[in-house]
């Protein structure tokens, strides 16, 4: 259980009431309570780690939506650790398992991802996604989390097709305190783009948040749009986007998947906002993102309050899926 007690002793040092690993403990309470229940009813069934426990375990991870390539990746791993380390016990498994999801979560970073932001300069953050993942609220959550650390932000109303789309980024604009940059509905989203980038150069702005549409008549307009708006903010500001965030819905699990696809083809996505993470049971899907996309999950939305939106940290994910043994420990 060395494990288990690392992440203990490392997350009750945290006395802050809204510290991060309590947000991921709550947050991830489906997924913990289908996870975590089925593996130890799986520990209980077996005394030997032997080659039906390790079938068992594979069912149970995919269906948590960890992905079947990632699956078998993390269950040879297993094999091997399980062979170093001479477990007889299946009891003592657990404790390697939750190893070993950081270790494909993290690969050779020992630190996850953070925001590409820097000071001193305007940074750019292009949000991207299909209508309904929780991508307006999530810009409004973040700009919240953004202003709260003291930088100045800015919105841009670029998604000019959806009906009430920029009323809604308004709206979240006043919840966080931040102005929005629009034009009327159906205008083009690249002239809204130019006017919020040089509406952030005058304002001296430390962060451009970019709304984008999510639906256009078919997915190859949409596309096209996506590279518009994209290739104007760069000629703009050199270098820029500094992020394209894909935001995704967390309990539509492995269609997830396809969405990343499709949308890295056309705007080079550099990571992942997963949303609604506290509503699947199948949180694995962030572990199947990040090892069979190569895309990093950069921020977890774990429930409705503004700063319910957290920066994706992988031993907080592991103790927020393990939090009752973690506590055990």
């Amino acid at each position: 259980m060395s494990f288990f007690k690392k992440l203990k002793d490392k997350f009750t040092q945290q006395q802050e009431p809204d510290a991060s690993p309590e947000k991921y403990k709550e947050g991830l309470a489906k997924t913990r309570v289908s996870f975590s229940e089925r593996v130890n009813n799986l520990v209980a069934r077996y005394r030997k780690v032997d080659e039906e426990f390790f079938e068992e375990l594979e069912e149970v991870l995919i269906g948590a939506d960890v992905g079947v390539a990632t699956v078998m990746d993390l269950i040879d791993e297993l094999k091997m650790e399980v062979k170093r380390r001479n477990i007889q016990d299946s009891k003592d498994v657990r404790s390697v398992i939750s190893e070993k999801l950081v270790e494909i979560y993290e690969g050779e970073d020992e630190e996850s991802p953070k925001l590409n932001i820097r000071e001193g300069r305007l940074n750019v953050i292009l949000f991207v996604g299909v209508n309904g993942v929780g991508k307006t609220t999530s810009i409004g959550k973040l700009a919240h989390r953004l202003k709260q650390e003291g930088k100045s932000v800015l919105l841009a109303a670029g998604d000019t097709f959806r009906a009430g789309a920029i009323e809604q980024l308004e709206v979240w604009g006043e919840r966080a305190g931040v102005d929005v940059i629009k034009q009327s509905a159906g205008s083009d989203p690249a002239a809204v783009m130019f006017d919020a980038v040089q509406a952030a150069k005058a304002r001296k702005t430390d962060v451009l948040i970019c709304d984008t549409a999510g639906r256009l008549q078919n997915k190859v307009n949409l596309m096209n749009e996506l590279e518009k708006v994209k290739r104007v903010i760069e000629r703009e500001i050199p270098g820029a986007p500094h992020e394209v965030l894909l935001a995704l819905d967390a309990t539509t699990g492995q269609n997830a998947m396809v969405q990343v696809k499709q949308f890295s083809q056309a705007t080079n996505v550099t990571g992942i906002v997963l949303t609604k993470l506290d509503g699947t049971a199948k949180g694995g899907i962030v572990l199947a993102i990040r090892n069979e996309l190569s895309i990093p999950v950069k921020l977890v939305g774990l429930g409705e309050k503004m700063d319910d939106l957290q920066e994706f940290d992988a031993e907080q994910y592991v103790y927020g899926l393990f939090a009752d043994l973690v506590e055990e420990a």
